[in-house]
């Protein structure tokens, strides 16, 4: 089913020159890493979500109220994080 949809959702995006942008939950890998050494979180979505994405964001929450977003898969983008924030008047550099 999540395949049908993802494929809906290209050809819609093609067809009215829009972005599509989606989200999804990550889950830890207990079989990831050693004791010692946490593991980085895994796509729930699978290959599925990942062989339909163009580019793909990971976000995380990094120091106080500060977000980091991370660019890991992208045709045409080099691999890259930003910090930003999240605050009353909008989104700002987490830098400021």
């Amino acid at each position: 089913h999540l395949g049908r949809v993802m494929s809906k959702l290209q050809k819609m995006s093609e067809e009215f020159n829009v972005a599509v942008l989606l989200t999804n939950q990550v889950m830890a890998d207990p079989g990831g890493g050693c004791a010692f050494m946490p593991s980085h979180p895994k796509p729930v979505g699978g290959h599925i979500l990942a062989h339909f994405s163009t580019t793909r964001v990971f976000l995380r929450k990094g120091r106080a109220e500060q977000r980091v977003a991370k660019i890991f898969d992208s045709p045409w983008l080099p691999e890259a994080e930003c910090v930003f924030e999240i605050c009353s008047g909008g989104v700002r550099n987490g830098s400021d």
